[in-house]
Order: structure tokens, then C-alpha cells, then sequence
């Protein structure tokens, strides 16, 4: 089985393209407990580069939060939201929801071959972020400006946010912590939320189909992405609640977990010591909660 053990960050690091609105960044980079960081209200993003895509699948035969999602994301105050759904299943749909569903099937599809789809034949250079998103979490009309106000300010190329303790948690590591800003990281869950740059898109779009619902991606995103010295996170202080229901309720645990094994096995990939590390954490000023 491949592994990659490879130091972190050999050659020049990947960052955004120049564009005419950059979000400033800390001007020197942080000790490994970094300083904590004020972070006021900043202005509305101006110039062309204030977009972001986001694609996601919903499924109306079961219950989802597909509506407060697009409510919320959609309500944002800094950014140019397109919103792009698949709809697997038929049911009712709300109106706000319909508007923005770009596929329907009635069969399923799997996740990331419809991912692919949503995205395909989309001019994605104009977007500055792409986001990737499920339809059974909570997330809030703050969510999306915050969020991305903190993937942009500590760099990361790809990015989520951390769960909230009355989550569903597959893996602990991305569990909130408190008083936390962000963290530097060598570990981004496929979902149910997760955030590429600009620059990330070319190394990881399209997204990978041998891994069909995604599984094992998060281990070997981090090879691609440090390889070409990219910066991946976690955004603590702009969290998700995933509680709707519970992980792999809709799909074949055993099947998908064959198909992670032989999907890792052919590939460079992190083992799970080390990928589940925090390289630099960001303390959270306590007046910009």
C-alpha cells in the first residue's frame, strides 16, 4: 500500500492568482501557537472576484435542510453565490430550492460522479472559491461570509469547517475546538462541507471517480495538494452542525469501505497518523467571536 512520507512544503508555495481584490493575509506567518488574531468586519469584496460556485445534492424523499441551506448561503453579504443541486429521488421540493436544482435523477448516481456533472461544461477560472456541500446540516445566514473571511486570511487552498460537538463526528480530529480561529492541517474531510481555492482547482478537479462516494480522497488530497506547497484547514471559529441524520444511512458501508481499500492501495496516500495533525493553530481574539 502506498504512503507518502514525503517533508512537508519542499519548493515554492502554491497561492491565489493575482487578482484585482485579495483579502489581506497576516503579513508575516504565524509561530506554530500563533498569536491571536483580530478579525474585524471586512469590506465587501469589489472587482470580478467575489464568486463562488457551490454544488451540492439533496434528497427529497427523506428529509434534508436543502431550503435553509440556500436560504443561508445565498443571503450572503460578500459574495456572489451561484448555487448548483442534483436532486436524486422524487418529493416535494421547496420553491427557493427548485429554482437552483440543475439535475434531477430518479436513480441514484454516485456522489462525486454527479459532483463532476454539476460542474461540468462551467467556466470555473471566474469562481474564487468552489464549494461542495450536503443537504443534512445547520449552517446559518453568517456562515458563509465567515467562513470564507477565514479560509482567505490563513491561506488555505482547500478548507472546511470543523463540526460542532452535537454532531455526527467520523473522525474527532475535525471537532470544533473552542477559542480556536483555524488550524493548519494535513487532513480535509470529503464533507459534508468543503471549500477549494481558485489555485487547488486544477489538482483536484475533476473530482476523482474510482472513488465513488469520495472515500479515501481525504488522504490523498494532502500528497497533491503539499506537492505543490498548498496549505490545507480547518475553520473552527465558522462551524457546521451535522445531525439531520446519521453517516452512510443512504448508501452500502461495506461496498464503499472495499472500494477506499483498493482506491488507497494504487495510490499515494497519507496513513491516518499522519494525517490527522494540526501543523499551526490559530488562536481566536476573544472579541471577534
Amino acid at each position: 500500500m502506498w504512503t507518502d512520507q514525503t517533508p512537508l512544503f519542499q519548493g515554492s508555495r502554491c497561492k491565489e492568482a493575482p487578482t484585482p481584490f485579495r483579502m489581506k493575509s497576516p503579513k508575516s506567518k504565524p509561530s506554530r501557537h500563533a498569536s491571536p488574531v483580530q478579525l474585524s468586519e471586512p469590506a465587501m469584496p469589489t472587482g470580478e472576484d467575489n464568486s463562488v460556485l457551490i454544488v451540492g445534492v439533496y434528497l427529497p424523499t427523506i428529509a434534508n435542510h436543502a431550503d435553509s441551506i440556500s436560504a443561508d448561503l445565498l443571503g450572503a453579504r460578500r459574495w456572489r453565490v451561484d448555487l448548483r443541486w442534483a436532486a436524486i429521488g422524487e418529493g416535494p421540493v421547496p420553491e427557493l430550492v427548485r429554482d437552483h436544482t440543475a439535475l434531477a435523477l430518479a436513480s441514484p448516481v454516485p456522489k462525486y460522479a454527479l459532483l463532476n456533472r454539476l460542474l461540468a461544461g462551467i467556466e470555473l477560472d471566474r469562481y474564487r472559491y468552489i464549494i461542495v456541500i450536503d443537504d443534512d446540516i445547520e449552517i446559518g445566514p453568517t456562515f458563509l461570509d465567515r467562513f470564507l473571511e477565514l479560509q482567505t486570511t490563513y491561506d488555505l487552498a482547500l478548507a472546511q469547517p470543523a463540526r460542532t460537538h452535537d454532531s455526527y463526528i467520523d473522525h474527532y480530529f475535525v471537532a470544533q475546538l473552542l477559542g480556536v480561529a483555524a488550524r493548519w492541517t494535513r487532513f480535509v474531510e470529503i464533507g459534508p462541507v468543503f471549500s477549494l481555492r481558485r489555485d487547488a482547482f486544477p489538482h483536484i478537479l475533476p473530482f476523482n471517480e474510482e472513488a465513488p462516494m469520495g472515500w479515501g480522497l481525504d488522504f490523498v488530497w494532502p500528497v497533491q495538494l503539499e506537492a505543490k506547497g498548498c496549505r490545507l484547514g480547518i475553520v473552527d471559529a465558522a462551524p457546521v452542525k451535522h445531525a439531520l441524520r446519521k453517516p452512510v444511512t443512504t448508501y452500502d458501508y461495506g461496498e464503499t469501505d472495499t472500494e477506499m481499500s483498493r482506491f488507497l492501495a494504487e495510490r499515494k496516500h497519507l496513513a491516518r497518523d499522519d494525517a490527522f495533525i494540526a501543523i499551526e493553530t490559530y488562536p481566536l481574539h476573544p472579541q471577534s467571536t
